[in-house]
């Protein structure tokens, strides 16, 4: 009994320390960037932008277009997070075959005896549904454009993503006030 006990210390204390390691207390995590050319900086936070930065950097050659993924709440990613270190712990436990709910002095419920006879499957399942219940929260479904750190389009308030005419709109608009504000004579205050 002793050394279960101390095998189960050792394994909540791993999945602990790793939980906690991948866990970024709220913090913005690293985001994927990628950057092209120079001059005013125009940033798209959204998983594909492809075809955006194609036509945009065509049709504006000096902007600096950068795309990154919009991080979703810090909550959700604490949630995955802690999903993807249980998803790897219950995979070991049907691996190794241990019983955690003998551990507390309980029955195993059918679905772990289940498990136990069809590892394979078992590992399989928990894999996939635990994935998909990570992807769900790591999605946030946004499509945030700012334009030297200005938001110019946000599909979170707007509900869609804009059309590339919308777009060049308000990238024209939004360059004529910049080069505006520019030759404005500045006054100490």
């Amino acid at each position: 009994m002793g050394k279960m006990w101390l095998s189960f210390a050792v394994l909540f204390l791993g999945v602990f320390y790793l939980y906690s390691a991948s866990a970024d207390n709220g913090a913005p995590g690293k985001k994927l960037k990628m950057q092209f050319a120079t001059g005013p900086q125009l940033k798209f936070q959204i998983w594909v932008f492809e075809e955006y930065m194609r036509v945009l950097s065509q049709r504006y050659p000096d902007i600096r277009i950068e795309g990154e993924n919009y991080l979703p709440l810090p909550i959700y990613r604490h949630i995955a997070s802690f999903l993807s270190i249980f998803k790897l712990a219950l995979i070991g436990l049907i691996i190794l075959g241990k019983d955690p709910f003998a551990f507390f002095g309980m029955q195993a419920p059918g679905v772990w005896r289940w498990g136990q006879e069809n590892k394979i499957y078992a590992c399989m399942m928990v894999f996939f549904i635990s994935n998909m219940i990570e992807n769900q929260c790591m999605s946030t479904g946004a499509f945030e454009i700012t334009l030297n750190d200005v938001p110019v389009w946000s599909k979170l308030e707007s509900g869609h993503i804009p059309s590339m005419q919308q777009l060049v709109q308000i990238l024209e608009n939004e360059m004529k006030l910049n080069v505006h504000m520019d030759s404005l004579p500045h006054h100490p205050s």
